[in-house]
Order: C-alpha cells, then structure tokens, then sequence
C-alpha cells in the first residue's frame, strides 16, 4: 500500500503542469538585451491589484523565451522609427505567482485595491476572465506592454489606452467603443506593431500579447524572476 501511495505521488508529480527549474538556457533578460525600453515590473512591488509584492518576482526584471525576446526587440525597433517606446509591465510570469493570484482572488473580504483595478465588477467576478489556475505568461512568451513618447519636458509618458494596465473592466476591452478616437487609435497602433511580429493581442486586455505559435504550449515554468 505505502509504494501503491508513493507511485501515485509520483504520477501526480509527472503530470503536473508546472514546471520548477532554473532559468532555460532559451529565456532572455530582457532587461539587459532590451536596455532601451522602460520596465516597471508591477508584481515586483505593491502598485497591483493584489497590493502587494507578488510570490516568484525577487527582481524586477523582464524574462522571455528567446523567440518571443527577438520578436519584442523587433517590435521596440519599429516604434522607435516613430519616436515612440516600449514600457513593460509583465513578462515572463512564474507559477506560484499566478498561485498567489488566485489566494488572493479567493479572500473575497480583501478588497483594498478595489477602487484602482476592478470598481465597476464584484471580486468574485474576476476568476476565469481575468485571473486563472494557468496564464500564459506561465509558458514565457506572453508580455504586458504599452507605448510611451516624450512631452514637451522630455520625459516619457505612456499614450493615453483608455483605461490601466490590469484594470479590470469592460473599458480595458481592446475593441470597446466607448473609448474615444484617440485612445482607439493608440490601442491599435500598438496591436499593429505587435501582430506585425507575430504576436496576438487577449481581447480583454489591450496591454496582453503572446507570441504565436508558442514555443512551450503546454508547459508552466515555476521558476522566480531573478
């Protein structure tokens, strides 16, 4: 019964989903190849809709698989004909972060960031569209991104999209009309200099793109951002 117990174990151990390893020897620093681009790692601290620095994220750091790292430097390179840069906000996202996701997606009675990221939707409308057991971002090649341009002091200032980064509402919809035309426009620039690289936008959310096809379809990597 005890090695019945133990090969049971160790099949659930196999099949499981996500993956615990060092870094692949294909994932990239984004940080270091794309020096360039502007990264504010949210999950890094506590500006995010849990209110706090995520499980996995020990540096704020952005990590793609090299397929989606080469496709991304291509995208940077063309907004940058138009005077225009890439801001991050998420890559590479480990499994135990989207753990701690759904934690706090559970604790219906916390709901402290309510106001900033979801104040038109109850909490416990936010699994499934919005947060999920699995995320893309698992599989290393899914990004969170806007574009920035200088103002007329020289400091770079994301375009205006219409709604936040990880807001959680209909308005955040990368197609909703109720935006205005140039909040429109903004959003499908950036989707245009992102599909032209083979990259395709989550329609809920106009800041989310993955690479297409993936380079790891069915594998989530667990290891921390470092």
């Amino acid at each position: 019964m005890k090695d019945k117990r133990a090969l049971v174990s160790l099949f659930g151990l196999l099949a499981s989903a996500a993956v615990a390893q060092p870094v692949p020897d294909d994932f990239t620093d984004m940080t270091q190849a794309l020096p360039h681009a502007i990264y504010e790692i949210r999950y890094f601290g506590s500006n995010n809709f849990v209110g706090e620095a995520v499980d996995g994220y020990l540096a704020p750091k952005c990590i793609l698989q090299d397929k989606a790292a080469g496709a991304l430097i291509r995208v940077a390179e063309q907004a940058q004909t138009q005077g225009l840069k890439l801001k991050i906000f998420d890559c590479y996202r480990p499994q135990r972060a989207v753990a701690h996701f759904m934690r706090w997606a559970e604790d219906l009675a916390d709901i402290r960031t309510k106001a900033d990221y979801y104040p038109n939707l109850g909490k416990d409308k936010l699994v499934g569209e919005y947060i999920a057991e699995r995320s893309g971002h698992s599989r290393g090649a899914t990004v969170d991104l806007t574009l920035s341009e200088k103002n007329q002091q020289g400091q770079w200032q994301e375009l205006d999209m219409g709604s936040a980064f990880d807001m959680f509402d209909p308005l955040s919809n990368t197609d909703n009309p109720a935006v205005s035309d140039e909040q429109k426009h903004n959003r499908l620039l950036l989707k245009s200099l992102m599909e032209a690289q083979g990259f395709k936008n989550y329609p809920m959310e106009w800041w989310h793109y993955s690479l297409s096809p993936q380079p790891y379809p069915d594998t989530y990597f667990d290891f921390p951002v470092k």
